[in-house]
């Protein structure tokens, strides 16, 4: 059975029985339940006993234990719970402190009314963001990809099989590639399953170098060659004899450079800088640049000869934008690979969360992309990465709002909650009419017989353009004129029933088009049944 309709529950934690009223008073007026607590003591128990507030809101400094011990204690209860503390003395103690036990955020007093009604939609925007996490499943085997590359889209899939051809050969390779694509991990996996794994790899950033000093770094130089080289040097080339040099922007070299890399790669001998002596190497080439190689010939900018002699085979690497539906698994091991270094300690990411990452266009690419599971790992409060953890301008980008539809608009004057105790308390407003029906996105109960939704009833005439914002405001009226108080259940139970149709009974594909998983499919399916 789905679960009944009901309001989010806030609990308030305060030894201050006018800031319980206060903020009782303004938030009820919203919609919320209200549960409260005169203590920290009895704030624990109360969620010791089964209370499962989507929120609490709790004061830092009470008479008895503080709130930052009983957030403690809360979250070893129950380790998802969002909690805001509110203290009147903003130090830089107390808010390290409590961003550092897992708050969720913190308010200094005196409050502002539409602040704190913010900061509580937001959170509870993120619990019910956390509970989709619960339907996160592992979806690549850590030790299936120890090579690092992680992706199963047919771009992909083509970049695997070209590896598998060269890899046995000794020919030089071109990898191409936005920046952030991963090039060098295709030239490790490259060597890791060539016929020169035993021997070394050492990879070289052309860019990165000065190019009075690239030709000592690669070749090396002779003592007394020039000032400063006061010791004989052995040059990359030579201390990768037998194995794979991996030459890494080698679009960024100079030209007097790439004719002695011509000459590595046609006659297999280096000469050090300074020095007489013809020193012969056997070494493999991969290099990789996220330049148009052709474009700088074209232009007098690479040496045509290198060119050709590097691009024996290519490899383009595709943009994380060309594959996006890798993104889940690539975010998986990410953060199995995170916690396995002990570097975090979020292990899953909500529906939401994954949403939004899947639908950021990623300028830096694979790169990009583990910046921020880095961050968010980091940041994250619980084992779930939500989208509140995502940073700001991945969320701004793709068109996210923080706050849940259903959040009600601010009142347009701002109010003072109890400034501190013993101070007089304002009353609040009177709720606006509509505000006792306003209240956050609730479960849905189920509804045995859902009333058929007509087509007629909310689509537009055919002489009017279809706008999505239009069909679901025609949608809630024509509901609440039958006087349905369950518009979301019967809502989604009619949506669900047409991709089962749609679909033929594939579970799996319908929950792709409803975009769920499908376990949580499954768990409709077996609610409406039952």
């Amino acid at each position: 059975m789905l679960s009944e309709d009901r309001s989010s529950t806030i609990l308030i934690v305060d030894d201050d029985e006018e800031i319980r009223y206060s903020l009782g008073r303004v938030l009820g007026s919203r919609g919320y339940a209200i549960e409260t607590a005169g203590s920290g003591e009895e704030g624990i128990e109360k969620v010791k006993n089964g209370l499962k507030p989507e929120l609490v809101l709790m004061d830092i400094r009470m008479g008895g234990i503080s709130g930052i011990e009983t957030l403690q204690h809360m979250r070893s209860v129950n380790a998802n719970l969002q909690i805001v503390l509110m203290t009147a003395f903003g130090t830089a103690q107390t808010a390290i402190e409590a961003m550092k036990f897992g708050a969720y955020d913190y308010v200094m007093k005196p409050f502002d009314v539409d602040k704190v009604i913010e900061i509580a939609a937001k959170a509870i925007s993120s619990n019910q963001d956390l509970q989709s996490a619960s339907d996160y499943e592992k979806k690549v085997n850590y030790e299936d990809y120890k090579e690092g590359i992680v992706g199963t889209s047919p771009a992909m899939q083509e970049v695997f099989k070209v590896i598998g051809q060269v890899a046995a050969s000794d020919a030089t390779v071109l990898v191409t590639g936005e920046s952030g694509t991963g090039k060098e991990l295709i030239a490790k996996c490259i060597y890791q399953h060539s016929l020169r794994s035993g021997g070394p790899f050492t990879a070289i950033n052309c860019a990165a170098i000065p190019d009075n000093l690239i030709e000592s770094e690669l070749f090396g130089h002779e003592k007394g060659s020039f000032t400063g080289a006061t010791t004989q040097r052995i040059g990359r080339f030579e201390q990768c004899d037998r194995g794979t040099i991996f030459l890494d922007e080698i679009g960024d070299m100079a030209l007097a450079t790439q004719t002695k890399i011509l000459r590595v790669l046609q006659e297999g001998e280096i000469q050090r800088v300074g020095g007489t002596e013809t020193i012969k190497v056997d070494v493999r080439v991969i290099a990789a640049t996220n330049k148009d190689l052709e474009k700088m010939v074209e232009e007098k900018e690479f040496r045509e000869d290198l060119y050709y002699r590097l691009n024996v085979f290519r490899i383009r690497v595709p943009a994380l934008k060309e594959r996006k539906e890798d993104i889940p698994d690539i975010v998986d091991y990410m953060l199995q690979n995170l916690v396995k270094e002990r570097k975090a300690r979020a292990t899953r990411v909500s529906n939401d969360a994954l949403k939004t990452l899947v639908a950021y266009p990623w300028p830096g690419n694979v790169r990009e992309l583990g910046n921020v599971v880095y961050h968010s790992a980091v940041v994250a409060q619980g084992d779930a990465i939500l989208v509140k953890d995502l940073p700001e301008n991945i969320v701004r980008a793709v068109g996210q709002q923080a706050a849940p539809a259903s959040a009600p608009a601010p009142s347009p004057t701002p109010e003072t909650v109890a400034p501190a105790k013993g101070e007089p308390v304002s009353a609040p407003p009177a709720p606006a009419p509509e505000a006792a029906v306003e209240a956050p996105a609730a479960a849905a109960s189920e509804i045995s017989a859902p009333t058929p939704i007509t087509p007629n009833a909310v689509v537009p005439p055919p002489s009017m353009p279809i706008s999505l914002p239009a069909i679901y405001d025609r949608l809630y009226k024509e509901l609440r004129e039958r006087q349905e108080m369950r518009i979301l259940g019967l809502i989604e139970r009619q949506m669900i029933e047409r991709a089962i149709k749609e679909t033929g009974g594939n579970q799996a594909r319908a929950a792709e088009i409803l975009g769920i998983t499908r376990n949580t499919l499954k768990k409709r399916l077996d609610e409406y049944a039952s």
